[in-house]
């Protein structure tokens, strides 16, 4: 009887536990087999994603160190369409009236204008992907350009079928509707560009997380990214600043970029984006129905971009824009007249660029608050006058004309010319400076000092322009510094230059303007400071350079260190050059600026320069070259302030900044290339 019941238990149990072995395995049949793709997707799509991280870009420093520009954290807002549940364009409006309603602006990649009638807005360069979206929709001929676009079809009809594409409501108000767009465009080419987010604002505040997380926005997603911080006011038109790529075919075939990248857009953050840029990292983000990330793994982590050290002192390019912005800013208040100014001051032998300062300025703290008024403003301080502006060197040229002349045999060191006030060539009548009096019989050194028309304009025409030309070039005159930033190369007055410019032959008289500065001649201050640390160097001419040096963003560890030989060597026997450069101490101890000069805390010599800027009754720029020591050169600078009326009014300017190089703190007492806080 026992041994009955003990049997019909076992089989109870048997067939209890095959009964839940089958529900068990009919599960799991339905769920790997019968649904398994879908709740494969599933999984995939909700779960788990992807995530690039971006990599913080290198810190820029000044040659001793001091940090320039460096990172900060900020938290970022990203719209992902599979995170929304319902409808996107309901989700995208309620975020767009939030951002509104509490001041927080968004990226919207779409080029139109905000409001109707529709514009093509090209401003930013960003047509490109206009262009390519419009192909994919096969809305616009493949291979049409961004110009035929314009052109050639409606920027209403473009909007209408975007509209009609993304389904927007009609009775949504125009506002609405432009905002909403802009989003979806914005998402539908980040798709094109393989990413399934659409990153829409940078630098979000904690309170508006908080209001976009109580509020239950569908979509919104928030991250971390790092936003450039300017740790100085000085530099602004070297150090440039960083924004969406805006032409995308210069992007393209790089490694790792994508559309809607960062990058520099000008000065050095855009000429060393290959050093500063880092490498982005991957993470696979797993989340909870809710959206919450429970779980996060690095695929490949982000690795920041290197540290780049320019040959700027900061300090001292600090106290350059500060003398100048006085020196000019006093000029305007005397007189009333705006005018601007720069300022280029590069090492002897090396080409090392120190300074460039440019008034007005601005600052790139508070640039994109500043940028309408910037950019309205007639005085255009977003220009950079010191690389990008040339103006006519005037007597500055003439220690050039006279190593070409003293080179070529044309003269000696013992030639003499007689100043008559009135120099007659054919039918030209051209006056000396000092006329109705003159300077009697000078040599090359104190035509030099006095600054002798009269001397020059004979020289000039026995050396003749093809021999003056091809001097002024090998001193980098009209020809390219070598900066690392953007430049006007300038020009040089010669034959085939005059001759290709509508309504203009030459004439032999413009050979004699060409000797004293005039003419075509057209320099920037940075070329004239690095001919005069070509002359004052002995004549070895090197490319004037912001970059100093790379290092790993880690450590100490050098990834490249500029040390290039000279460019261009200009052959000068010791006995012209000796000539040459004694005219320029000359005019600071016996001429017409010993007086400012006699507070210079350093032996220099120096030129002026008066350089015409049209007809009778206008005011000339003022333009004055230095160097320093007189017997051991170690830095040469230029000036011009426009309407500064003569050279000689820059001289104490040039004194001051003189003054301010060498009575800085000893450099070495702490080494380059060593972070400062």
């Amino acid at each position: 009887m026992e041994t009955k019941k003990l049997r019909y238990r076992l089989l109870t149990l048997a067939f209890l536990f095959m009964a839940v072995l089958a529900v068990f395995f009919a599960t799991m049949f339905d769920a790997q087999v019968v649904h398994g793709a879908d709740y494969r997707a599933m999984s995939v799509s909700t779960n788990t994603t992807v995530e690039k991280v971006e990599a913080s870009r290198g810190v820029i420093t000044d040659r001793n160190g001091k940090v320039l520009v460096s990172n900060r954290a900020v938290y970022t807002l990203s719209f992902d369409p599979e995170m929304v549940s319902g409808d996107i364009n309901e989700a995208l409006l309620r975020l767009i009236a939030l951002l509104r309603r509490e001041g927080v602006s968004w990226y919207d990649e779409l080029p139109m204008t905000a409001l109707p009638p529709y514009a093509y807005d090209y401003s930013v360069n960003r047509s490109g992907m206009l262009v390519k979206y419009l192909e994919s929709k096969k809305w616009i001929e493949a291979g049409m350009t961004s110009a035929e676009l314009r052109d050639g079809v409606s920027p209403e009809k473009i909007f209408a079928l975007m509209c009609e594409e993304f389904a927007v409501d009609d009775s949504l108000s125009a506002t609405q509707k432009r905002a909403l767009v802009g989003l979806r465009y914005s998402l539908a080419t980040a798709k094109l560009d393989g990413d399934g987010t659409f990153l829409f604002a940078r630098g979000v505040d904690v309170p508006l997380i908080s209001l976009l997380k109580d509020g239950g926005y569908s979509g919104v997603r928030v991250g971390t990214s790092t936003v450039r911080e300017y740790q100085t006011d000085a530099a602004p038109h070297i150090l440039g600043h960083i924004g969406k790529i805006q032409n995308w075919d210069d992007y393209k075939e790089k490694e790792g970029y994508k559309w809607n990248d960062l990058v520099g857009i000008d000065g050095v953050e855009l000429s060393f984006e290959d050093y500063l840029r880092g490498t982005d990292g991957k993470r696979v983000v797993t989340m909870n129905a809710d959206g919450k990330v429970i779980d996060e793994i690095w695929s490949v982590e982000p690795k920041p971009g290197n540290n780049v050290a320019l040959t700027l002192d900061i300090d001292f390019q600090s106290q350059v824009e500060k003398v100048l912005a006085e020196s000019t800013q006093a000029m305007t208040d005397a007189d009333g007249i705006e005018r601007g100014a720069a300022a280029a001051v590069v090492q002897v032998g090396t080409g090392d660029v120190l300074a460039l300062a440019t008034y007005p300025s601005f600052s790139r703290k508070t640039f994109n608050q500043d940028f309408a008024e910037l950019n309205a403003d007639p005085m255009r301080p977003m220009l950079n006058r010191a690389t990008q502006w040339a103006f006519a060197p005037g007597s500055t040229f003439k220690p050039a004309m006279a190593v070409a002349a003293l080179e070529t045999g044309i003269i000696d060191t013992r030639t003499k010319i007689r100043d008559l006030g009135v120099y007659k060539f054919y039918d030209l009548n051209l006056h000396c400076w000092i006329w109705p009096g003159n300077h009697g019989y000078v040599n090359v050194t104190d035509a030099i000092k006095v600054s002798c028309n009269y001397f020059f304009y004979e020289v000039g025409k026995l050396t003749g322009i093809s021999t003056m030309e091809r001097y002024a070039r090998a001193f980098g005159l009209g020809e390219p510094t070598g900066i690392e930033i953007p430049e006007s190369v300038g020009t040089m007055t010669s034959p085939e230059y005059v001759n290709s410019l509508k309504g203009q032959h030459w004439t032999d008289g413009m050979t004699l303007q060409a000797a004293i500065g005039q003419a075509y001649d057209l320099f920037t201050p940075l070329q004239l400071a690095n001919y005069i640390a070509t002359l004052s160097g002995g004549g070895a001419r090197y490319n004037a350079h912001l970059l100093k040096s790379v290092s790993k963003y880690d450590s100490a560890v050098p990834v490249f260190v500029y040390d290039e030989a000279p460019v261009d060597t200009v052959s000068i026997s010791d006995e012209n050059l000796r000539a040459v450069l004694s005219g320029m101490r000359k005019l600071v101890t016996e001429g017409s600026v010993r007086t400012q000069f006699t507070n210079c805390v350093v032996d220099a010599a120096a030129k002026t320069g008066t350089a015409q800027t049209g007809g009778r009754g206008t005011i000339s720029n003022g333009v004055f070259v230095a160097f320093a020591p007189y017997d051991d050169p170690q830095i040469a600078i230029a000036l011009v302030i426009e309407k500064g009326n003569s050279g000689g009014a820059l001289a104490s300017t040039a004194v001051d900044i003189l003054n301010a190089y060498f009575t800085a703190a000893d450099p070495n007492i702490v080494g380059e290339n060593v972070l400062l806080k």
